[in-house]
């Protein structure tokens, strides 16, 4: 039997966003930025905040967003981590409805997954430094989107 790779839940982010601003097109590109302006970290691994400050750069060229969000979060014991999460999305795809404990975390047709990388000096958090992560990302509402993390093991 081939091994396949666990996931292990570990937090959830929240981050608010103010609307979109367009920034231009290219050669059937379009490229936008939002800002994020606050959110929540949830979870049995990280608890916190989204600081206000980061943003998502977006460019979609046919039917394929890729994304690039950049941000802070301030977890409960005040260390300050810095994250980078890349990630695609685009519709039409045969990804499956997805649940997390009776959390839907992804809508079947849609692929939204997303690839934090985190950087903290923090002894607490340095694991988050150490770790592979994986997203699933959802917007179940305009100005905010949830991304799901799972530490791959």
């Amino acid at each position: 039997m081939p091994f396949a790779p666990a996931l292990t839940y570990a937090f959830e982010i929240r981050a608010e966003l103010a609307p979109s601003l367009h920034i231009g097109h290219g050669d059937g590109e379009v490229t936008e930025f939002t800002p994020i302006t606050g959110g929540s970290v949830t979870g049995p691994l990280l608890r916190g905040e989204v600081l206000a400050g980061g943003g998502d750069w977006s460019s979609t060229r046919g039917r394929v967003c890729r994304l690039e969000a950049r941000y802070l979060v301030r977890a409960e014991d005040g260390a300050v981590v810095d994250i980078v999460n890349r990630g695609y999305y685009h519709e039409g795809s045969d990804c499956p409805d997805q649940d997390d404990d009776g959390l839907q975390v992804s809508r079947a047709g849609v692929y939204y997954r997303t690839s934090p990388v985190f950087r903290t000096d923090a002894p607490a958090h340095r694991w988050l430094a150490e770790t592979v992560f994986v997203g699933l990302a959802r917007s179940e509402r305009e100005d905010e989107v949830s991304i799901r993390v799972y530490a791959l093991r």
